[in-house]
């Protein structure tokens, strides 16, 4: 039986190369054609990158409304590998649906470049090319920084009292914007506020940074404050601005608060007894720091890795060729090969090797009762498995045993896992992270109840990486992906984090399994990071591995 594992195992020349550095991406696009004579269009920027011939979303910007010059506060973060030619697509869209979905949006154009000509060129400028047609007049501008050894960030809370009513027949509605004033005089958007509607004294959402994007690590880099406000039209008033530091702000640590006068040149120069435009106050700097999954995992968290195996009857009758489940002598099935490439990964970081192995959509000995969420190797006290060998040893064993059936059920074995990672939740302690890999031939049946299950799980230490096998249409399982708007419960309730990466196996058909692998587990690590940052959980023994550590290649 090991020789199909051997097979498959072999077949994958995993390698991980190391991340030479991260890079921050800031977007700006230029003279975007109206596509509504009556009204601006609302831009949205989304990133893709090409992984095996497939342009996958990696992240979009916020949606400015009524904008023809966008200047995008959203910073894309991505790695940068010096030895691989990493392809970057970007997209404009005219978002004008309420709810931000890119399917009913207007494609306005994209970009197509290497993450290694921006870097090289720091500042990459670029026409933006619609489907099939020449250059148009709108544009884009992309600029790279890298992210230096500080991985540390800021947390801020702005509010203002008293600031200039711009508005004749209601009150100003403000929002915030903060400049990074660079080296060479030129002003970087570091964040925009939300716009609080109809308020002179309005207080911002909490927000944010990295110490890197706010100054670039140096704490006495002058910032520039603007107070604007906001127009539909797009054409905002302004207020008032103000500069200060990093290093001021730093004041309003431990309880304290700052204070900025909100000053207009123009009112100052014309207006007699002009004091300000309204004082602008800091409520709250907090500095966060930063943990990475390395750190996580060299301070001792497991990755606690589960499978879910899907035996409905979709997948064909095993003893027949045709059936995704069919056992070759020699060559490993779609099942297999997907299960190890994922799970050669996931075993590192398991110092047990031992892993729990389900199943679900069959009718299950004794009394051959349909099932959900069955042990593969059919011992309900222990399902774990030793090693990824031991799972592929099971699930060849139960095939015989078992009755093909349905319906395709997936809500039950997520909840399976999430009770495991509720009870590591209360643990307060980076130790255990959970990763359930559903393999699956087919349309969920049961995808109210996986949304809920999902949008439960988003609060938990836990990731979904779901893989489908064979050729049926997963469109619901886009959705679950949470890459065209926010996935949410059959009641509204939106996910706390994007924990799902759903990845159709044939799409690497013609690849190496360990693309695959790169391209399921990719998101894990920042899911990790995000999960215990958001609990200001700190890994254990950090401080022995931060000492050593050095930043750079």
């Amino acid at each position: 039986m090991s020789n199909i594992y051997e097979s498959a195992a072999n077949s994958l020349g995993l390698f991980s190369s190391p991340c030479l550095t991260k890079v921050e991406l800031r977007v700006a696009c230029k003279g975007i054609s109206d596509r509504d004579a009556l009204s601006k269009p609302d831009p949205c920027v989304v990133l893709k990158m090409q992984s095996h011939g497939q342009w996958l979303e990696v992240d979009r910007t916020e949606v400015i409304r009524s904008s023809i010059n966008p200047t995008f506060s959203k910073v894309f973060t991505v790695d940068f590998y010096f030895e691989e030619v990493q392809r970057l697509r970007f997209e404009l869209y005219d978002i004008s649906s309420s709810h931000n979905g890119i399917k009913e949006a207007d494609f306005l154009g994209a970009v197509e470049c290497t993450l290694g000509q921006i870097v090289s060129q720091r500042k990459l400028s670029r026409s933006l090319l619609k489907q099939g047609s020449s250059a148009g007049k709108s544009s884009i501008t992309i600029i790279a920084e890298e992210l230096s050894g500080n991985g540390d960030y800021v947390e801020l809370s702005f509010s203002a009292r008293k600031l200039d009513d711009k508005d004749f027949f209601s009150k100003s509605d403000p929002f915030l914007e903060i400049f990074r004033v660079n080296d060479d005089a030129t002003h970087q958007l570091v964040h925009r506020t939300e716009t609080i509607m109809n308020n002179l004294n309005p207080v911002w959402k909490t927000f944010k940074v990295s110490v890197n994007s706010l100054c670039s690590g140096d704490h006495d880099r002058k910032l520039k404050c603007t107070v604007w406000d906001w127009d539909s039209n797009g054409k905002h008033d302004f207020i008032g601005e103000f500069e200060t530091t990093f290093k001021e702000m730093r004041g309003a640590m431990d309880g304290k608060q700052m204070q900025w006068e909100c000053i207009n040149p123009k009112y100052k120069v014309k207006k007699k007894n002009y004091k300000n435009s309204g004082i602008v106050i800091l409520n709250q700097c907090k500095i966060i720091k930063m943990h990475s999954f390395l750190d996580y995992i060299m301070g001792g968290c497991q990755i606690q890795f589960t499978v879910a195996i899907d035996f409905t009857a979709s997948n064909g009758d095993p003893r027949n060729s045709c059936s995704l489940h069919y056992i070759h002598p020699y060559q490993p099935n779609e099942y297999l090969k997907a299960l190890v490439a994922v799970g050669e990964i996931c075993q590192d970081y398991d110092s047990d090797k031992m892993f729990p192995a389900f199943g679900f959509g069959a009718r299950i000995p004794p009394d051959f009762k349909v099932s959900h969420d069955f042990a593969v190797n059919f011992n309900e006290d222990n399902p774990e498995c030793a090693g990824i060998q031991g799972v592929v040893e099971a699930y060849q064993n139960c095939l015989p045993k078992i009755q093909l059936y349905g319906p395709t059920n997936i809500a039950p074995i997520i909840q399976k896992v999430a009770s495991s990672a509720s009870r590591e939740m209360h643990a307060k302690e980076a130790m255990q992270y959970f990763i359930l890999l559903i393999l699956t031939d087919g349309v969920i049946t049961d995808m109210a109840d996986t949304r809920e299950a999902i949008v439960h799980a988003s609060h938990l230490p836990m990731s979904v990486i779901i893989v489908g096998v064979g050729n049926a249409d997963f469109g619901d399982m886009q959705m679950l992906d949470g890459d065209d708007g926010i996935l949410r419960s059959p009641k509204g309730e939106p996910v706390l984090r994007d924990i799902v990466q759903f990845v159709p196996f044939r799409n690497f058909k013609h690849a190496s399994p360990a693309a695959l692998a790169k391209s399921v587990l990719a998101e894990v690590p920042n899911q990790v990071v995000d999960y215990y940052n958001s609990k200001a959980i700190k890994p254990k023994c950090a401080s022995d591995y931060e000492s050593s550590r050095t930043f750079g290649p």
